[in-house]
């Protein structure tokens, strides 16, 4: 006999969370395109490495300035209103992307389109968590960004072709619509009075855990630490990968947004699964720990081998690195966080992870047009490996 607490887990996990499945696969459709698309508005625009740099950045900026209010707003008030506005305004983002025909309308529009992305994350993540049994959280993370992966995976599948036939900005109109599509179902679905009902007794029951072990801000400063300085690094080189692609290897606009999608294709065959199996069996500090290593070993990978089977492996490797490794550090976050400011802690690390690459990435734009791709990636690894060495002694002792 199941008791009715396990069949509440149980039914969420059946229930509710394909359509956070589903809305996650809509809300990251059309963010999933400024990077591969970098190549082709670089040509329109007739832009250099650092000009370029600032498509992504300002993206990046305007999404990280977002996380905050929106974490301290649904821990507060309503995640609900959070994620509807937010994924709604994404699409509105995307179509005014679509039909920029100016460098500065073009940044302004992503600037919109970024600040709109910060609805999403702070406010589905503690539903998800307050939803599933403490040993069920990485499973039910892992397979909230198989759908978010999943558009990572499709968009530049999709982009590619539109690219070739109509040209980037229809890329951003074609994925506006199923964004808001899906972006007015899920609103619809969480405001439901059962719906609602379900949620907000669960944000309640875990409102109530205990607080977390001693020396958990040591734990969350060092980690966000690390996020700043060996993230940043990491993330500059997937900001300028498709550019790496088509100016170190040759490679066409076209292809180049196509060969984007192997980098998520781990993340729709179950690796973010694996990573939350991984967290509930082994504990989330041994796999954060792990993958953040990985990170840095990776990009001597990416930079070592030509156009070819070898790099197109090392693409592979490094996106199911970081497939497993985005569940389990939402699971570690939440562990080291206080039930009450956990979305407000969540939008600091959203906030954190796309500050940090957007801040680099003009940097590492100017650093690779007077030094080399090559030079620069190498740079890059070694720092995200020693940072990563450095800071996983200051979180090793983490339980959960």
């Amino acid at each position: 006999m199941h008791t009715p607490t396990e069949h509440k887990h149980r039914s969420f996990m059946l229930g509710s969370l394909p359509w956070f499945i589903m809305a996650h696969f809509g809300h990251h459709l059309l963010t999933a395109l400024p990077a591969p698309l970098l190549p082709a508005i670089r040509s329109e625009f007739n832009l250099n490495y650092t000009q370029v740099s600032f498509v992504t950045t300002v993206f990046a900026l305007a999404g990280g300035a977002g996380q905050l209010p929106s974490g301290w707003f649904a821990d507060r008030f309503s995640p609900f209103i959070l994620i509807g506005i937010g994924t709604m305004g994404v699409a509105v983002g995307g179509i005014l992307v679509g039909i920029s025909h100016t460098y500065i309308m073009l940044l302004a529009s992503l600037l919109l389109m970024g600040l709109m992305t910060g609805g999403y994350h702070p406010a589905a993540t503690p539903l998800i968590l307050a939803s599933v049994k403490p040993e069920q959280r990485g499973r039910a993370l892992g397979l909230h960004l198989v759908g978010g992966n999943s558009s990572f995976f499709i968009a530049p599948l999709l982009a590619g072709p539109i690219l070739a036939v109509w040209g980037w900005r229809a890329s951003f109109l074609c994925m506006a619509i199923p964004t808001a599509l899906f972006g007015l179902i899920f609103y619809v679905y969480l405001t439901r009075r059962s719906g609602r009902s379900h949620f907000e007794k669960a944000r309640g029951k875990i409102a109530s855990d205990k607080p977390p072990q001693p020396g958990y801000k040591r734990r969350l400063i060092a980690y966000l630490v690390q996020m700043v300085l060996a993230g940043g690094a990491g993330m500059t080189v997937n900001a300028f990968l498709s550019l790496y692609i088509v100016d170190g290897l040759g490679a066409s606009n076209a292809k180049a947004a196509m060969m984007m999608s192997i980098l998520f294709l781990p993340g729709i065959f179950g690796a973010p699964v694996i990573g939350g199996y991984l967290s509930d069996r082994f504990g989330s500090v041994r796999v954060v720990i792990a993958t953040s290593i990985i990170s840095g070993l990776v990009i001597f990978g990416i930079n070592s081998f030509s156009l070819g089977f070898a790099f197109y492996a090392m693409l592979l490797v490094m996106g199911m690195n970081m497939a497993i490794r985005m569940p389990v550090t939402e699971v570690f976050i939440m562990n080291q966080t206080p039930a009450r400011n956990r979305s407000t802690i969540f939008g600091v690390y959203y906030f954190t992870m796309q500050y940090t690459g957007a801040i680099f990435a003009p940097v590492m734009g100017g650093l690779i047009q007077r030094y080399s791709f090559h030079t620069m990636f190498t740079f890059s690894a070694i720092a995200v490996t020693l940072i990563s060495l450095i800071t996983s002694f200051l979180i090793w002792d983490a339980k959960d």
